[in-house]
């Protein structure tokens, strides 16, 4: 009989299930995919000629007498070369730093561009007629927007006033693998791949030097502004013999940047992940991606719960509207100071965050559409959770109010930098790092009152608080590796989230129902 009934919702919430953890599968397996590709990354093995494997040896081994030559050109092909560097005799071990004046072509005045081609060739030999020689020709301009002072506001309305400028790179970085290697033919890294050359000579294999142009060295605020004036602008040339464990690095670096730059993150964003990529350890990031993927996981298992549990409530008894509201409030906030300064991969999860919290707002508050808007009425169970609500949030707000008007008051210097949308934003942002994590406080009341934690979906506040846990620990590292110097609000929160998180903990420990032993002893006679 039971089993009739309820057979259709049964399989249903079979199907959700399963399609979640298919999702989980795939992503799981993606990320093994990934740890084992970081493992062939940190051990490449060198091939062995006594098993009978095909090596390709490297073009460093004959101690040939090459020359490194650096020519500037407007179009990356071999006409019209200008050199700039060269050294001779050029050694693929040592480092040098040169510095040279380069005189600017007027098509590169003119708003246009001007590439540098570094050649790798024998000493002696044009490196045009050299058949061993290898090349890499990159950017010493790019086009970013210049910044507008106040005085140059008044012209933004005008055509043409934002349009991209031409500016020069100062700073010319030049890697080789100077690392004696024998490769796997059959075994060939597909990174290195795409940087080698392959010169054969009857049996014997050999690979030319792999050359890179370390461009992720170079930042925005290095950058000079080229108008038709400058005649003239100095380049830094410098050259450093990398490992092929580094060089593999340096090229998953540049694949990186690329990337980035095609989801539409901006040149200064992708700075700042260039020096958290750039300054850190290649052991701390493979643990830092590690730690992203466990709060990935961590993160969709907690979003996937969350909107299945609300999809079941029929009743909202024990659940603070006033937290639900807040959060929805705060997750929009943050939506909008985003909305500013970053890119749509990083704004499509917090988008969808913020549409499942208003979701849950007109599911909290009873509100339906139907021909017309409506608002269910109460019953006596939930009247009663709205009046220990509305208790503590009156309670909570004697603290909350002084402290966002006196922080609202201390950031009325902002107002000078920016406009009044950005400082309001702003200062709305910040009082949400600074005290979002009082959110639950109403809650927590509720289930003091309540005696109670039953309404509450304890594997979505579990997974949250892991990941909450995972993201303080990180900035606490962060924390005293940085010698005690945060950079924003968000910071300061650390471990504060957790205080609350515990106490759910304790009230989930405390408040279980336990069952009766007249009710346990009457289930075993039915039993038998």
């Amino acid at each position: 009989m039971f089993p009739s009934c309820y057979s259709k919702p049964a399989d249903s919430g079979g199907k959700r299930s399963s399609v979640g953890k298919v999702l989980l599968g795939v992503f799981v397996v993606y990320m093994l995919h990934t740890a084992w590709l970081l493992y062939g990354f940190l051990n490449t093995k060198p091939c062995d000629e006594g098993r009978g494997e095909l090596c390709i040896t490297s073009y460093l081994t004959a101690r040939t007498r090459l020359q490194l030559s650096v020519f500037t050109c407007l179009v990356p092909d071999n006409s019209q070369l200008n050199l700039a560097v060269r050294v001779d005799p050029f050694d693929p071990q040592s480092t040098f730093q040169s510095q040279v004046n380069i005189s600017l072509p007027e098509e590169t005045r003119a708003n246009g561009t001007l590439y540098a081609v570094v050649y790798v060739h024998k000493a002696g030999v044009s490196p045009l007629e050299d058949r061993r020689e290898v090349h890499y020709a990159a950017q010493l301009t790019t086009y970013i927007t210049p910044p507008h002072t106040d005085s140059q506001k008044d012209t933004l309305t005008q055509p043409g006033s934002g349009s991209p400028v031409s500016h020069w790179r100062p700073h010319l970085s030049i890697t080789m693998m100077s690392e004696d290697f024998s490769f796997n033919k059959a075994g060939l890294p597909s990174d290195v791949r795409r940087y080698m050359r392959v010169s054969q000579e009857s049996r014997q294999m050999i690979y030319l030097p792999l050359l890179l142009v370390n461009e992720v060295s170079f930042r925005v605020r290095d950058l000079v502004e080229i108008n038709s004036s400058t005649v003239q602008l100095p380049l830094t040339v410098s050259y450093e013999g990398i490992s092929l464990r580094r060089f593999r690095f340096w090229v998953h670096l540049h694949d990186i940047v690329y990337s980035l730059r095609q989801f539409g993150f901006t040149e200064e964003n992708i700075d700042e992940i260039k020096e958290t990529l750039v300054d850190s350890n290649l052991y701390l990031l493979v643990l830092t991606a590690l730690i992203t993927a466990l709060q990935l996981i961590c993160e969709f298992l907690a979003l996937k719960n969350d909107i299945s549990s609300w999809r079941k409530k029929k009743n909202m008894t024990g659940m603070s509207r006033k937290s639900v509201l807040w959060r929805c409030l705060s997750t929009l906030l943050i939506f909008l100071h985003l909305l500013e300064e970053t890119s749509l991969l990083v704004l499509l999860p917090v988008g969808l965050g913020a549409c499942v919290e208003v979701w849950k707002v007109f599911k909290v508050f009873n509100i339906q559409f139907s021909k017309k808007l409506q608002i269910n009425k109460l019953d006596e169970e939930e009247r009663k959770t709205v009046e220990y609500d509305t208790q503590a949030s009156r309670y909570l707000s004697y603290l909350v109010f002084p402290l966002c008007i006196s922080g609202a008051v201390f950031s009325l210097a902002y107002l000078r930098q920016k406009s009044y949308y950005s400082w309001l934003i702003n200062t709305l942002v910040t009082g949400v790092y600074a005290f979002g994590f009082l959110s639950m406080v109403p809650q927590l009341f509720i289930n003091h009152k309540l005696k109670s934690v039953s309404h509450l979906q304890g594997t979505v506040l579990m997974y949250r608080g892991v990941n909450t846990l995972i993201s303080d620990l990180c900035t606490c590292a962060s924390f005293f590796s940085s010698s005690f110097s945060f950079s924003s609000s968000h910071q300061l929160s650390c471990f504060r989230d957790e205080i609350l998180f515990f106490l759910y903990l304790y009230q989930r420990r405390r408040y279980v129902p336990k069952p009766r032993r007249r009710e346990s002893v009457t289930k075993k006679l039915k039993t038998h």
